[in-house]
């Protein structure tokens, strides 16, 4: 008789521009269970896309990173979350323009929120500029529609994934 158990899973919310491009690193790490694209910190209940591309409903594009802490810590999650985006650029990722594709930390609890401060405080020193990132604390995350869930796995050929997300991920080596 097995008695596997499943690990203890903990969750880390981060916003760093199109979460497409944001899934597509978290996903492979190891130690990362599940990814899930949505929105999260805006005052409309049940947003949908077009909604929060109007950037009027205050609300961030992010990524649910559900991982095993015993593999992949917060802390190293926020060390690729640094490296991932510029987290220097206010509402604004490359081309992607808005408040919807701010850089933000959302915290589950006073932990994660301290390790968001003190990484935030050592990441500064890898720019020039100031980091404008926002740690702020959880609230509502609204699961983005179908066809935004594991994009780049997906539609791997399409001309963004092509254009935006590989040159990412072969920058950081991790395709």
């Amino acid at each position: 008789m097995s008695t596997q158990t499943t690990p203890s899973l903990s969750i880390a919310t981060f916003g760093a521009g199109c979460f497409w491009c944001v899934e597509a690193v978290f996903e492979r790490l190891e130690g990362v269970q599940a990814v899930e694209s949505g929105y999260m910190g805006g005052q409309t209940e049940n947003p949908s896309y077009r909604d929060i591309c109007t950037g009027d409903t205050g609300h961030a594009e992010v990524t649910q990173i559900h991982y095993d802490p015993s593999v992949i810590t917060y802390e190293t999650l926020l060390d690729w979350l640094w490296r991932s985006h510029d987290p220097t650029t206010l509402n604004r990722q490359g081309g992607d323009c808005g408040t919807q594709y701010r850089s933000a930390i959302f915290y589950h609890n006073e932990a994660q929120r301290a390790a968001a401060e003190t990484s935030k405080v050592a990441a500064q020193a890898q720019f020039s500029a100031p980091i404008v990132t926002e740690i702020t604390p959880v609230s509502t995350f609204y699961p983005a529609e179908d066809y935004h869930q594991d994009y780049y796995r997906l539609n791997a050929a399409a001309p963004y994934c092509q254009m935006v997300i590989r040159p990412k991920l072969h920058k950081l080596d991790l395709e």
